[in-house]
Parts: structure tokens; C-alpha cells; sequence
């Protein structure tokens, strides 16, 4: 009788710098990838089942799941390590690892990581790769699982798709949702930014070509997601005013009255597109996260981000304050040309502009990107540990700022923007609008203060995972098979892996015309 297979999806955690794996009572923000994947695999396929089981290591508090990454004789087995980025890389090597051990006959890697980055060092060892999209690769991984021939690597031809072949999203069940601060999914109407920062690795993961599932599909994965529970949307799309459909999208979710509230990201072009942040309102919107990362004009020059110009940042957030959406400003502290005067005099100038929510993040050279290659090959990269590469830690020499000095920056920004007078003046502003977005809006306000102001007191980062820290297991636990399995104890920095020729003409016809 032929087998069943057995499909267990995990999202990996990482390593914190005390070596245990990052572990919390409620998650922060649900992985968009495990439900995509679920909803893509069929549950037949070659005549047999499919079962899928799916986990987020940030949210696993107990080791139970550990069960499933082991052989079971009744069926095969595919673990699929998902969503991986180069912080993450590591324990998802230590789970594959373990789940070879203990007899599971497939393990493959996929994520960003992978399909930025050159894995040849890893390849040919028990475990498999994926180097694309999961809608080009996954019905091949399924079926050479199945038949217990899975290839080394998967994707190596081509990392896009030209036109998304998108599921409908299943949304998890409440028991999962419950694992969160709020239930909330991510759905991914478009994929795709035509812009070219040094600095960003979505480029190199999803492509300078804008692409986009069809409407229907999104508005069939927003019926689900509400029948299901879910109470907040993240639309996961980098730039949604870049998005053609965006205007039928909304009016359809207007139209339909679907009023679950959503956050969505904009690139900063969105302060000349006034009727689309109108529409945004009226279909639900709560909150806008936008990447104006510095105030300094040259800064961004310098890394290939000369679309965003300071000087409209503030019609950004007088737009959103006029129509009810709270402006969440990202900001990125130790550009090369940034001091510690710099630093602080960007820190006043946002309070004095005050959008709703900010994130400090350290500039950080994402393995895979066009800056992380320029301060490898000039020997400015520090730190050799891949688990570091979060956002968080200092990982490259810079030429003004320590980092001691750096992380001290990190901190002080956090807890000067999240001061208690601030965000009762930005709670007050929220809740003098009322409609169904206004609970969102307001959780979203105090919730990130919250937050920031409790992970700058213990010297972590706000966005680390989720709240309610638990220690169950470390590093070390996993180092003896680690060694077996690859060879090595920590994985060296890796190579940019390069794009193919195909995936090279897709990003040179998104170049012929930039929206504006």
C-alpha cells in the first residue's frame, strides 16, 4: 500500500545572544508564510493524502512539536523549514538536523536566505534547498517527497514567477490565533518593488517587477479570514500604492462591507496620491507603515533610495491624521554618514513631525543585498555569527559610531519617541475618530508603546517576537548534530547568490517604467 505523506511546515525562530532559542507566551505578529503554504499544498496528490501540520517556533512554548520531526513508519514525511531569513538560517539547519536524526525521510530550506544567498557550503548533506518562489517549486517538492527522491536544490533556474498563481488563504484555527497578541493574517495582494535600495533585501526576494493575484482571490481570502475570527488584516505588499488593482480592491472591500481593519505598507510617494489614502480610509485601514528610514537626503542617495524626499514626509502624516489612519514611521539608525549629534537631531525632528507609531532598526547589511556585498568584499563586516543579522545588533565597522554607542542610540530613541506624554496625545487623537477601525487604531498606538518602552528597559528589541519571553532550549542542545550534519559549528557569511538570466530580464523590463 502506498504511503501518505506527511507535511509538517515550521517556521524557525533564531538564537538570542543568551544562545536560547527566542520563545514567547504571545506572539507579536503571525508568520504570513505558514497559512500561504497550507492553503497551497492539496490534501491529494498522486492518488494518496495529504495531512499538513504547521508551527511557529516564536509561539511553541513547550517542546511537544518536537514530536513531529520525527519519522513516522505509517507515512513520509516532508519537513519544510519556511519563511527562513539569514538570522533564522541556523536554527532552521538545527531542526533539519534533528529531523534527520530521527529517521524523517525529506528536509527542505526555503525563505529569504536561501534564495538570496549562496547555500552551496550546505548542499549535499541530507538536506534540500529551495532558491524560489514556493508557487514555482512546491508541487515538485510534494511529488518527489512523495515518491522519497527529493533534489538537492529546487529553483536554481528561476527565483520568480512573471504572474502569481496565488491560493485562496485558509486561515489557522482559533487555538492558533489565540498564540497572538491580536488574531490577525497576513494576506499578499501584490509581490514586487521597482525600486533599488543597497540596502533592502525584498528586491532580491521578490523582484523589481510588481505582480499581482487577482482580486477575487484576495477578496475570497478576506471573506475566510473574517468567518474564521481574524480581527486585523497586514497586508504584507511593500509598496500597496504601487499595486495596479489597489483602487478594486478597496472599492470591492467598500462595496462588500468586509470592515475588517487592515494595515498596509506604502513607499513614500504615497504623500502625492491623496484620493488613494481617501480610499484606503473608507475600505478599512487603521494604520500605514511607511520606510522614511532617514531625514538626511544625501543618506539616502548614497543607498539607492532617492525616491523619498524628507521634505513630504510630513504631507504622509497630515494625510493619514486627515482620514483616521495612524502613520507608522520606520527608521533606520547608522548610516555611514551618521553621527551620534545626527542620530539625535533625526530623533527630535521626527518627534516634532510625531506619526502615531515609529521602529528603530540598526543598518544592518542583510546577507543577500547589494550593501551587504560592497562592506563584505571591503572587509567592514564584523560579525561572523549569521543569528546577529536581525535589525538589532551592530555587524559592520562604523567609521563614526561604536557599538556600544549604537545600541545605546537604538534605545534612546525608543524610549524618548514612546515617552508617556507622547502617546497619551497620540491615544487622544484616536479615539476622537470613531468607526470600526478605531479599536485597531488605538491598540496599535499603545500596544507598540507598550511594547517599546518594556524591550528598551531589558536592552532588546521591540520586534524580537512577541511578549512573554520562554527559555526551553539552546544552542548547545543542537551543536552535536550541527557538527554531524554540516561539518561546522557556525555557518561561515555567505556569498550573494547571483540572479539567473531570466530572473535578470524581469528586473530590467520593471525598469522601463518606475510608477511615479
Amino acid at each position: 500500500m502506498s504511503k501518505p505523506l506527511r507535511v509538517v511546515l515550521v517556521k524557525p525562530s533564531k538564537y538570542g545572544t543568551d544562545g536560547l532559542v527566542e520563545r514567547f507566551r504571545r506572539g507579536f505578529m503571525p508568520n504570513s508564510t505558514l497559512p500561504y503554504l497550507e492553503s497551497l499544498t492539496p490534501r491529494r496528490l498522486g492518488g494518496r493524502s495529504v495531512e499538513v501540520h504547521a508551527f511557529d517556533e516564536y509561539v511553541e512554548t513547550d517542546l511537544g512539536y518536537l514530536s513531529w520531526l520525527r519519522r513516522d513508519p505509517g507515512c513520509r514525511t516532508l519537513v519544510a523549514l519556511v519563511g527562513v531569513q539569514s538570522h533564522q538560517l541556523q536554527r532552521a539547519l538545527d531542526l533539519a538536523a534533528y529531523a534527520r536524526a530521527a529517521g524523517v525521510e525529506g528536509c527542505v530550506i526555503g525563505g529569504p536566505h536561501p534564495m538570496t544567498c549562496d547555500t552551496s557550503v550546505l548542499q549535499g548533506r541530507g538536506v534540500n534547498f529551495a532558491l524560489g518562489e514556493a508557487e514555482l517549486l512546491w508541487a515538485s517538492i510534494l511529488a518527489d517527497a512523495l515518491e522519497g527522491e527529493l533534489r538537492p536544490v529546487y529553483g536554481a533556474e528561476t527565483r520568480w514567477q512573471r504572474e502569481l498563481a496565488a491560493p485562496v488563504l485558509e486561515p489557522p484555527s482559533p487555538r492558533r490565533l489565540r498564540r497572538y497578541v491580536v488574531p490577525m493574517l497576513g494576506v499578499y495582494p501584490a509581490r514586487g518593488c521597482p525600486f533599488s535600495c543597497s540596502f533592502c533585501s525584498v528586491i532580491k526576494i521578490a523582484g523589481r517587477q510588481v505582480r499581482s493575484q487577482p482580486v477575487e482571490t484576495t477578496l475570497a481570502s478576506l471573506r475566510k479570514a473574517k468567518a474564521a475570527g481574524v480581527k486585523l488584516i497586514m497586508f504584507t505588499s511593500d509598496n500597496f500604492n504601487k499595486y495596479a488593482d489597489a483602487g478594486p480592491l478597496l472599492e470591492a472591500m467598500i462595496a462588500e462591507r468586509i470592515e475588517l481593519p487592515f494595515f498596509v505598507q506604502c513607499d513614500t510617494q504615497i504623500a502625492a496620491q491623496g484620493g488613494l489614502v481617501e480610499l484606503l480610509a473608507r475600505a478599512g485601514c487603521f494604520q500605514m507603515f511607511v520606510g522614511a528610514e532617514s531625514f538626511s537626503r544625501p543618506a539616502l542617495l548614497a543607498v539607492n533610495k532617492g525616491h523619498n524626499r524628507p521634505e513630504r514626509y510630513r504631507d504622509i502624516v497630515r494625510a493619514c491624521r486627515e482620514h483616521g489612519i495612524t502613520s507608522h514611521f520606520s527608521n533606520i539608525l547608522g548610516f555611514p554618514t551618521d553621527t551620534e549629534a545626527g542620530i539625535l537631531e533625526h530623533l527630535r525632528t521626527l518627534m516634532e513631525l510625531d506619526p502615531d507609531v515609529a521602529s528603530f532598526y540598526l543598518l544592518t547589511p542583510i546577507p543577500g543585498t547589494e550593501q551587504y556585498a560592497e562592506l563584505l568584499a571591503a572587509g567592514r563586516i564584523a560579525e561572523t555569527d549569521l543569528d546577529r543579522f536581525d535589525g538589532a545588533c551592530p555587524t559592520w565597522r562604523h567609521p563614526c559610531l561604536g557599538p556600544e554607542q549604537l545600541r545605546g542610540l537604538l534605545f534612546r530613541c525608543y524610549r524618548e519617541f514612546y515617552a508617556w506624554g507622547r502617546v497619551s496625545r497620540r491615544l487622544l487623537r484616536q479615539l476622537g475618530r470613531r468607526d470600526f477601525r478605531t479599536g485597531a487604531a488605538v491598540f496599535a498606538v499603545a500596544g507598540h508603546a507598550a511594547l517599546a518602552r518594556h524591550a528598551a528597559r531589558r536592552g532588546t528589541h521591540p520586534m524580537a517576537g512577541g511578549v512573554g519571553r520562554v527559555g526551553r532550549d539552546a544552542r548547545s542542545d543542537y551543536l552535536a548534530l550541527r557538527r554531524d550534519r554540516y561539518g561546522l559549528e557556525r555557518v561561515p557569511l555567505p556569498a550573494v547568490l547571483e540572479l539567473s538570466p531570466e530572473d535578470r530580464e524581469i528586473n530590467r523590463q520593471a525598469r522601463l517604467g518606475v510608477p511615479a
